[in-house]
């Protein structure tokens, strides 16, 4: 035993056995137990430091956020509601922040592919959502997404819902709805209508009205408030945003037929429901709202929203946003997570019992 290397592990147990001395081992196992502790400390408290640093970056990245411009995608093409309302927000971001937030339009497929894009962002903060509804909950019982609606975008705040509008040319002969649902009968597949896009609340308003009243309207889809061919009269009936058309009805450009709420909006007293013209419980709105990449600390959506907050408190701009006709709503994060969830049960319902299809 005394020939064994200087520094060799001993085993006091086996001491006695080989006539060593176990006061010595004992001694010596416990110094290098306490230099194996000690080791370990410095490993835990390096790791320690290690985590803190990075994590101190992480908060100090996040007070600090934005130092960069910011991209606020929106869905659809320039000049519809959407990037109307966008835009609007953006502007203000930018004030509050103090640096660039750059709108850029990804439109197509309803919105799904500028969704789809945020989606598959990195979850840093620079790179915001201004959402619309229909790719969120409509799609979903369209057709299958690349992205799940719940689980990979993180919820900000509905700012506001927005009621859709019925409109003809002016020379259409129909002044209502009900003298639309007549003329239909009376000359089938004469009568289109366009709205912004396969599967938007527009779309399904459409097709939910021809199920109630039994009739056929051929859809025109466009890539956002395109509203030229029925100025022109080569379609007839115009469902859009009444933030996209309610000045071209003021103006006289365009004839309103109805508001898709269920009671008439202080936006517009004089449009009439579908509900008084013979249609009970029918009602398709939209609503927009802040999203983010799932994953984007906390933090940064709390200063997105307390932002978004502040806007809509703002006189001025809850002026300017009725005179979209835009309902304010001012919501959370959960509240917008729990209304995406209800939202889809709903949508999904609508299209089933009306049987309408993508090729709709």
């Amino acid at each position: 035993m005394d020939g064994a290397p200087a520094g060799a592990l001993r085993y006091p147990h086996r001491a006695g056995r080989f006539g060593g001395q176990c006061g010595d081992e004992k001694e010596n196992l416990g110094d290098q137990t306490m230099t194996a502790s000690l080791s370990r400390r410095r490993v835990l408290l390096g790791g320690a430091a290690l985590a803190g640093a990075a994590g101190s970056g992480v908060a100090l990245a996040q007070s600090n956020w934005p130092d960069r411009p910011v991209r606020l995608v929106v869905g659809f093409t320039a000049g519809s509601a959407t990037d109307v309302t966008g835009r609007i927000f953006a502007q203000r971001f930018s004030e509050a922040w103090g640096q660039p937030v750059v709108v850029e339009n990804v439109a197509g497929n309803s919105g799904a592919i500028g969704v789809d894009r945020v989606a598959k962002s990195a979850p840093d903060g620079y790179t915001l959502m201004w959402a619309a509804s229909a790719a969120l909950t409509i799609l979903p019982s369209l057709q299958r997404l690349p992205f799940d609606p719940i689980r990979d975008l993180a919820p900000i705040g509905i700012a506001f819902a927005m009621p859709s509008l019925f409109v003809s040319n002016r020379d259409f002969p129909p002044r209502n709805i009900q003298e639309l649902v007549a003329y239909a009968r009376a000359n089938p597949g004469k009568v289109s209508y366009g709205t912004p896009g396969v599967g938007t609340p527009q779309h399904i308003a459409g097709e939910l009205f021809c199920h109630q009243a039994g009739i056929k309207m051929e859809h025109i889809p466009y890539r956002g408030a395109n509203m030229a061919d029925v100025l022109n009269g080569s379609v007839q009936i115009g469902i859009q945003n009444i933030g996209a058309v309610l000045s071209m009805v003021r103006d006289g450009q365009l004839r309103g037929l109805s508001i898709t709420t269920l009671q008439r909006s202080a936006n517009a007293p004089d449009m009439p429901t579908m509900v008084e013209q013979g249609f009970p419980d029918f009602e398709a709105s939209s609503w927009f709202g802040t999203m983010a990449p799932a994953g984007t600390p906390q933090p940064i959506l709390d200063r997105v929203h307390a932002t978004s907050q502040a806007i809509l408190a703002d006189p001025a701009m809850r002026q300017r946003f009725n005179g979209l006709g835009l309902d304010i709503i001012a919501g959370n994060g959960e509240q917008m997570r729990a209304t995406i969830a209800s939202n889809i049960e709903r949508w999904a319902r609508v299209i089933r019992d009306s049987g309408i299809r993508l090729q709709s």
